[in-house]
């Protein structure tokens, strides 16, 4: 079990050692290409929530 132990720290310090030797090249971030945000207008909003407003009467009208 020791052996193990000590095989695989030699080996993250070899890969380290690479890692150093590559520089900063090897530490910059790929940054995946996002979607564009969309933007809705205020108005739009407004529709949306009065149309959310009359599902919610529409149920609760229902229970009584």
């Amino acid at each position: 079990m020791e052996s193990i132990v000590e095989e695989i720290k030699a080996e993250i310090e070899k890969l380290n050692q690479v890692l150093r030797l590559l520089g900063s090249g090897a530490k910059t971030k790929v940054k995946r290409a996002t979607a564009p945000r969309r933007k809705m207008s205020a108005a739009g909003r407004k529709r949306i929530a009065a149309a959310q407003r009359a599902r919610w009467a529409k149920v609760r009208a229902a229970k009584k």
